[in-house]
């Protein structure tokens, strides 16, 4: 096992990578910026490095800086979290090009699941399920209205290197797609640096399923599940729970073999997840996109399986054999995860602030995995995310109990925060049935 570990991140997910690394005794090295200097991922590490101001491009995003802070403190081996540079393969590459231990996948597989059309082909060649689209960029607006003829509206209008929900737009028609594709090819050239465009067939009524995949220190890709994500505001999650109530036996097995192959045809080490689109009305899955980092809902996993993500992670990235045996994975229970986040609970708009009170909830089959305590402050100068409330059940049904009472439990003042969202979800006929798509949170709302 590696004996050091710089955590190129912030908040809840530092913390969370802090607290396995010093469970198997490895020394900590936090880098933070100006404005997170009191949060606990700071104070808890054993080492802590200022890299820079608020502003994540001159600290979190500052490949240069975390580099000299791993240099400086002697670390051994870079843990990239999730968002930031997780998913840059040149930064990767770096890492590993300076002789440390980059734990996470290799920069190949990160650049060649990073462009979702190359991603998609890829997928197509090694047999896995895509929904239609185009295989080339649409470098125009006449290519685009071509391949939206060709596909049938309504279509997705996506940035090919776009992630975390960012660089998507459904158009209608031909005139809804000229407009959204200027407004996408601009966002994708400011936010990516790469203005490409894929178009996709738009799934009115649609689940979003995700695979979690490990590829071993031997070369062998192991499944860990699935978990359902459908639960969102503009496309980005706000719920996820495992099982996926939306699969018979038979499908789930079929979306974990495809998962597996994905994993396969690109060599892939290292944590992952499979982001599929699932069709209800067809029991059709479609490849969506493979995000080759730690995804922010990894927990509920955790807590079916028994294993720490984590840990094994690091197991992996140290050359070594997982904890558990990949042939008696079985699962325990349901788990679902909410998004604590300082935003407004009715139109999800950011709400930072000053935080004077915070109790988390506790008791059996809770957990928290928290970013914050009484005391901070959220900054408007990244993503609004707070904590994750995590709860685990013999059933759904217990799992679902002892989610009304863990989010009725949980007190945050000073920001805005969507608790109350939650509650309202949780009396949603819909979720509670399990009869869910993509488009609850219109519904809830």
């Amino acid at each position: 096992m590696l004996s050091s570990l710089l955590v190129a991140n912030r908040g809840e997910i530092a913390r969370r990578i802090v607290r396995t690394a010093r469970r198997l005794q490895i020394h900590t090295v936090a880098v933070h910026s100006e404005a997170d200097a009191g949060l606990p991922f700071v104070t808890e590490a054993d080492e802590a490095v200022l890299i820079g101001p608020a502003n994540p491009a001159q600290s979190y995003r500052n490949a240069e800086a975390i580099l000299a802070a791993a240099k400086a403190t002697g670390a051994e081996a870079i843990h990239p979290g999730y968002g930031f540079l997780s998913e840059n393969a040149a930064f990767a590459a770096t890492v590993q090009d300076n002789g440390l231990i980059w734990v996470g996948p290799g920069a190949e597989a990160i650049a060649a699941m990073g462009d979702k059309i190359n991603a998609r082909n890829l997928m197509a060649a090694a047999g896995i399920p895509v929904a239609p689209g185009t295989t080339d960029p649409a470098t125009t607006v006449e290519a685009a209205l071509d391949a939206a003829t060709a596909i049938g509206f309504p279509v997705m209008v996506k940035a090919a290197a776009g992630g975390g929900g960012m660089g998507m737009a459904v158009a209608s028609d031909d005139a809804g797609l000229r407009v959204e594709y200027d407004k996408v090819r601009g966002f994708a050239e400011r936010m990516f640096g790469d203005g490409s465009v894929l178009i996709e067939r738009y799934f009115p009524r649609v689940r979003h399923i995700e695979v979690q995949i490990l590829g071993l220190a031997d070369g062998r890709v192991v499944a860990l599940g699935e978990r359902e994500c459908s639960v969102q505001r503009r496309n980005q999650k706000l719920v996820e729970e495992t099982p996926s109530p939306a699969l018979t036996p038979e499908q789930r097995a079929g979306l974990l073999a495809a998962a597996v192959r994905a994993g396969e045809a690109v060599g892939y080490r290292n944590a992952g997840t499979v982001e599929c689109l699932f069709d209800p009305t067809t029991g059709q899955f479609y490849f969506l996109e493979m995000n080759t980092r730690l995804q922010v809902e990894h927990p509920v996993t955790e807590a079916v399986f028994g294993v720490d993500l984590v840990e094994e992670q690091l197991r992996v990235a140290s050359g070594l054999a997982p904890t558990f045996d990949p042939a008696a994975l079985a699962v325990t229970g349901h788990a679902i995860e909410v998004r604590v986040n300082a935003e407004d609970p009715k139109r999800f708009l950011p709400g930072p602030g000053a935080i004077t009170t915070w109790v988390e909830p506790a008791g059996e089959g809770v957990r928290v995995d928290a970013g914050y305590v009484a005391g901070n402050t959220v900054t408007p100068s990244y993503d609004s995310l707070m904590a994750k409330l995590i709860v685990h059940g013999a059933d759904r049904a217990e799992a679902l109990a002892r989610l009304r009472a863990a989010v009725a439990g949980f007190e945050v003042v000073g920001p805005k925060v969507n608790l109350p969202f939650f509650m309202e979800l949780l009396d949603n006929a819909e979720f509670v049935a399990g009869d869910y798509d993509t488009g609850i949170v219109g519904r809830v709302r």
